[in-house]
């Protein structure tokens, strides 16, 4: 039983940051129109939130290092709801992307600290079927928000979309402050000065380092997808509704299908390969999506999505086995590089799509997969997790 509420609880963590992060992607062109705004403009609602999860990542792991994880975990996602409310009732975009800001100040505190106590409270066999929970419910919770503010936009405005969120956040953080247990295994260091000092250590391990570089570049592709999609699919010939973009991104379900089964490839071909081999079909998703047909297009979208997902899971469970020490700094390294990538991706291919449109931004991420597959292959090693 303890288990399973282990389970439901770090499932909801990864769902409340997810519902939360990446809701004003389909309300995007939505922005553009209400305020008058150019796509380079509303785009902040996104690159705003994930800049601030980069600056505060790092800083949350020493302090969750020394502090503990629970209190941490359901501290962040009651205060979450605030910041959510705020954003509803915002009557500028200035005023919109400073409350979507304030909304990635408290995400790192969410999901880098989760993936730290699985690292710690699961046999490190489990390690990986544990990140996969934790994954596949950020994917529910990345379906969920774009989903859902795509459908309450169109029929009661983007506003109450941010209300109806608010609540689930609320809700989620109540459930998490009564299942999930006190961490058990985890090992306080000294002081701030001794986990600043451990959480440095980190950039001399190459592996480690390489996994820093995967996470950037999995956000910088899905945040350039699944932001720049929209203009796409909004534009004609397509002339998708605001519902219509919310609905595309039931993508992600089929990711979160996905994911447990990554865990069993993960323990048959190791992490290195499975990235290896992942990484063609990634690209063949992206260039799928260049063939003028909506249903192609969401085809590829999902070969997109599940991609990610099965290359964060790999990244994210071998941070947590590999991080002996600190391993809450590790992390929060981690999510700091994932989330610069992500601001990147919101912010670089606005100037690609301005010259090239959506077929430049697809080469633009191509491009980005292929360095990051360079560096898995020279820095990864051939693991299995049974013998971890």
């Amino acid at each position: 039983m303890i288990s399973d509420t282990r389970r439901l609880a770090v499932g909801l963590a990864g769902l409340c940051t997810f519902i939360n992060l990446y809701a004003t992607q389909p309300l995007l062109p939505l922005f553009a129109r209400d305020f008058q705004a150019t796509e380079a403009q509303v785009s902040l609602t996104v690159s705003a939130t994930t800049f601030a999860v980069a600056m505060v990542a790092p800083f949350v792991g020493v302090v969750a290092d020394v502090i503990g994880r629970k209190r941490i975990i359901t501290g962040a996602m009651t205060l979450l709801v605030l910041p959510t409310i705020l954003a509803a009732l915002s009557h500028s975009l200035t005023e919109l992307v400073l409350w979507r800001f304030v909304q990635g100040l408290l995400l790192p505190p969410i999901f880098a600290v989760t993936v730290a106590y699985i690292g710690d409270e699961w046999p490190p066999r489990e390690v990986a079927t544990a990140t996969g929970v934790y994954i596949a419910a950020s994917g529910l919770g990345g379906f969920l928000g774009r989903f859902l503010s795509g459908i309450i936009a169109d029929h009661a405005g983007w506003r109450a979309a941010f209300w109806l969120i608010a609540g689930i956040t609320l809700v989620s953080a109540a459930v998490v402050a009564a299942t999930l247990p006190r961490e058990r295994r985890f090992v306080k260091a000294e002081g701030f000065g001794q986990s600043a000092r451990l959480m440095l250590q980190h950039f001399f391990n190459p592996p480690i380092v390489a996994t820093f570089a995967v996470g950037f570049v999995v956000l910088f592709v899905f945040v350039a997808t699944f932001t720049y999609v929209n203009f796409y699919l909004a534009a004609p010939p397509f002339d998708l509704s605001t519902s219509a973009l919310g609905a595309i991104f039931v993508v992600y379900l089929f990711a979160v299908v996905v994911t447990p089964m990554t865990t069993r490839w993960i323990h048959r071909l190791g992490r290195r390969v499975l990235v290896l081999v992942t990484a063609p079909v990634w690209c063949a998703g992206l260039l799928v999506t260049l063939v003028p047909s909506l249903p192609v297009i969401i085809a590829g979208l999902a070969m997109v999505s599940a991609s990610g997902f099965a290359v964060q899971t790999a990244a994210t469970s071998l941070l947590a086995q590999r991080a002996t020490v600190a391993r809450s700094s590790a992390v929060g390294l981690y999510v700091a590089f994932y989330y610069v990538g992500g601001s990147v991706g919101a912010a670089l291919p606005a100037v690609v799509w301005a010259r090239a449109g959506w077929p430049g931004c697809v080469m633009l991420i191509i491009a980005a997969l292929a360095i990051v597959t360079i560096l898995v292959a020279r820095f990864w090693r051939d693991e299995r997790p049974t013998t971890a």
